[in-house]
């Protein structure tokens, strides 16, 4: 399997367990009445599922948003310019006249 799959579906993983911890959260500190409100209905299973997957998109898209960034190079080449010294610049003088009225 290519590494790049790899990367995406290990992330998307860990993306989708952290969704679960979150609504887990969420319907442990009941958080807006959520457990009297899906626990107490016939179709509040439905709605923990729900809430899991589209929480669940968004941190695996996070996840796997962050593990690419994480992917640049190093790049060891020298920064900061040469180490010329700096010339002093000199002020340069201009003539202006003003239009007579």
């Amino acid at each position: 399997m290519p590494k790049l799959i790899r990367l995406y579906i290990k992330n998307v993983l860990i993306g989708f367990g952290i969704a679960a911890i979150f609504v887990a959260a969420l319907i442990g500190f009941n958080v807006g009445n959520l457990r009297h409100l899906m626990l107490s209905s016939p179709a509040g299973y439905m709605a923990i599922v729900m809430m899991w997957f589209a929480n669940g998109i968004v941190f695996a898209g996070v996840q796997f948003a962050l593990a690419v960034m994480a992917l640049r190079e190093k790049d060891d080449t020298p920064r900061g310019g040469t180490r010329a010294p700096v010339t002093r610049l000199q002020p340069a003088y201009a003539k202006a006249q003003a239009k007579k009225r």
